[in-house]
């Protein structure tokens, strides 16, 4: 089959690989209809390459049709379309058991004391193949499958894999009260979406972003915005908007690699220049992250609010403003999506023909799978308007 395998920083490929087959009783085989290219995605095509293994095949966002599943496999069948959680879960350990999926117990990459393992993202998280492929081994699949309608487009399903779950509970780690405010950083597909479901949940919403058209999408959607080109302190921004308090809560959809933290990215830039092993070594005990949007976001919620992170961060040892966050009383949430707690609230609003989410207004591109590192290249660039890219095997 073909597949989107990585080879170096900035560098990756369709290439030929072996179908996968099922190899336990609770494996399935998809036939991938459409797979993603997601935010954190980039992270392994610019950042995180001293984690990553030659020809690993990536991707974590597909969907498609059952083609085989493992004798313990009951839920699905062949023929059924399915979405697939971006992590992997078994639904029965003590972690599942409190819905906290992403810490699944069965799947935990214990060697690298990481929590579940995830499609197509490092020897961190397993080293599991990924979903920008023909076709995808979904194990644990007696639990992690999402069935879903015949008929609507792939476009309606597909985000149910990672940024609508993921922009759902950054909304609830928000900790919003009734009609409360949020400032949303970084209007990528799951700032974008974040916006909109802390809309639909009668929020008032602030997002805050340097790109055009990601503004201009979430202004369609009724949300207010913030240049961060145009206003010097969108701290002061924002608090100027608000009575001078600032948002009841922050959510970071930034991460790593924000924009205005000149010094780790330099620090990001020589780290992916040293072997693998020492590379990791300094991720791994070093402050390698860009924390211009954290800064920000501390200074942006009011007193007594609440930060809720869903970029993703690397570093171990980066500096934080502790006696800032203490004075205000600042509490921080963040994690991995855990996907499946969010579904039976997110199913039905995808499934809505009316789209009260706005689902089909957030792909830009729609590309076939040969084209894959020409996508890589747009979405990390921000070039030809791209925020979310969809392709097709």
């Amino acid at each position: 089959m073909k597949a989107l395998t990585w080879h170096g920083r900035r560098d990756v490929r369709v290439e030929d690989v072996p179908d996968p087959v099922v190899k336990e009783p609770t494996d399935a085989v998809i036939r991938v209809t459409t797979t993603a290219i997601c935010g954190s995605d980039l992270h392994l095509y610019e950042v995180l390459g001293p984690f990553m293994g030659q020809g690993d095949i990536l991707g974590h966002e597909p969907m498609g049709v059952v083609e085989e599943v493992g004798a313990e496999v009951s839920h699905i069948r062949p023929g059924d379309r399915v979405v697939i959680p971006f992590n992997i879960s078994c639904g029965h350990c003590h972690m599942c058991e409190r819905k906290l999926y992403a810490q699944c117990e069965t799947t935990q990459v214990r060697d690298q004391g990481m929590g579940a393992a995830l499609f197509g993202y490092t020897k961190l998280y397993g080293q599991v193949p990924g979903g920008q492929a023909e076709y995808l081994r979904v194990p644990q699949a007696q639990f992690g499958p999402i069935k879903v309608p015949e008929g609507p487009s792939d476009e309606r399903f597909v985000y149910l894999s990672d940024v609508l779950p993921t922009a759902r509970q950054a909304v609830a780690y928000a900790d919003l009260p009734p009609e409360g405010s949020v400032t949303v950083f970084g209007l990528g597909p799951i700032g974008q979406m974040s916006c909109r479901i802390a809309r639909h949940l009668g929020h008032r919403v602030i997002g805050v972003d340097l790109v055009p058209e990601r503004l201009a999408m979430a202004r369609r959607h009724d949300i207010e915005t913030i240049d961060a080109n145009a206003v010097s302190d969108v701290p002061a921004a924002v608090r100027d908007m608000t009575g001078g308090r600032g948002t009841d809560g922050v959510i970071d959809a930034v991460g790593m690699e924000a924009h205005g933290s000149p010094v780790a990215k330099v620090a990001q830039s020589l780290t992916a220049l040293l072997p693998d092993r020492a590379a990791a070594g300094l991720m791994t005990h070093a402050g390698v992250d860009r924390l211009a949007v954290l800064y920000q976001a501390i200074e942006t919620v009011r007193r007594g609010g609440t930060i809720s992170l869903s970029g993703v961060y690397g570093g171990m040892a980066d500096p934080m403003p502790m006696l800032r966050m203490f004075d205000k009383g600042i509490s921080v949430r963040m994690g991995q999506a855990h996907v499946k707690r969010w579904i039976d609230e997110l199913l039905p609003l995808v499934s809505d023909d009316a789209d009260p989410l706005g689902v089909q207004d957030l792909a830009t591109h729609r590309l076939p799978l040969a084209d894959a590192p020409h996508a890589y290249e747009i979405f990390q660039k921000k070039e030809d308007g791209a925020i979310k890219v969809l392709l097709t095997p």
